[in-house]
């Protein structure tokens, strides 16, 4: 290869950093009151060429960017999608405004990706909070779309009140699958409401989980105010931190490591995460 072809592809990947290329949406799908999924294909059907745990920065005209976690795995096919939680003036008009066949700007993917490599032939335990099952989501449509790879599955989600839960029915449908066990809990039930399963917080279904620590990769995804508490829990259980895998919520302005928001310490969340091992940032201060 030439230096000159050489630096044109370096080029051409520095742009495609910073400037948008327009997608289609194929569909919006009201999960919850706050949440919508959005599926996308690309204007110019290249391929997206996502990992699971790594995000998009999504843009609309006049309303500005924000950062999306994918929500869907590329073995599913050439297409992507964002869980979208209503939070600010972007988010807010993905809700009101957007409707089948509307363009939107997208950038990345960013950022790393959960090792899929440290996980083959473990034992997976999955646990997600609130809105952290939209990037869970789209490991666990990659682990059963290559299931010969990994061993047990069990899968936990937390949220406030049954209204909350995204994906209702692919939690069912986990519920099915050989070699996988799905636990779902609510903080708390309305008098309004039925609710025939688990009341409490996300920590109180782990003591009872039968695992061997020793070939067991755990994954965390959720609010801040979790990881602590779940962190605690999967030591008691004899999960070592170099086998548990967080990703870290942060604001992550540019998605390149040029605005210094997403900065913890020495690292970049955007650069060197938002996935991490838990024994690379424990120790850091701020990052949990």
């Amino acid at each position: 290869m030439s230096s000159a072809h050489a630096k044109k592809i370096s080029k051409d990947k520095h742009k495609e950093l910073y400037r948008p290329f327009p997608c289609r949406l194929e569909s919006i799908i009201s999960l919850t009151p706050m949440e919508k999924l959005f599926k996308l294909v690309r204007a110019d059907n290249e391929i997206f060429n996502h990992k699971p745990g790594q995000f998009m920065q999504v843009s609309i005209f006049g309303y500005g960017e924000a950062p999306i976690s994918v929500s869907s795995s590329v073995t599913r096919g050439n297409y992507l999608e964002l869980c979208v939680h209503r939070a600010g003036k972007l988010t807010g008009a993905m809700h009101d405004e957007l409707k089948s066949g509307d363009l939107l700007g997208l950038r990345g993917p960013f950022g790393s990706s959960f090792d899929t490599e440290l996980m083959k032939g473990k034992d997976l335990l999955l646990i997600s909070g609130g809105c952290g099952l939209a990037p869970m989501r789209a490991l666990i449509q990659h682990i059963e779309d290559t299931r010969d790879q990994f061993g047990d599955v069990t899968i936990i989600y937390g949220a406030k009140t049954p209204d909350a839960i995204l994906y209702h029915n692919e939690l069912k449908q986990w519920k099915e699958i050989e070699h996988f066990k799905c636990h779902i809990t609510v903080d708390h039930v309305p008098d309004s409401k039925q609710w025939h399963d688990n009341v409490g917080l996300i920590t109180t279904l782990i003591p009872s989980l039968n695992i061997d620590a020793d070939k067991t990769v755990a994954v965390v995804v959720g609010p801040p105010v979790m990881y602590k508490f779940v962190i605690q829990e999967l030591n008691i259980k004899g999960i070592t931190n170099d086998n548990i895998i967080v990703s870290l919520e942060r604001y992550m302005k540019c998605g390149v490591g040029k605005c210094g928001h997403c900065a913890i310490e020495h690292l970049y969340c955007c650069l060197d995460g938002p996935v991490f091992r838990l024994s690379e940032v424990i120790n850091l201060k701020g990052a949990l």
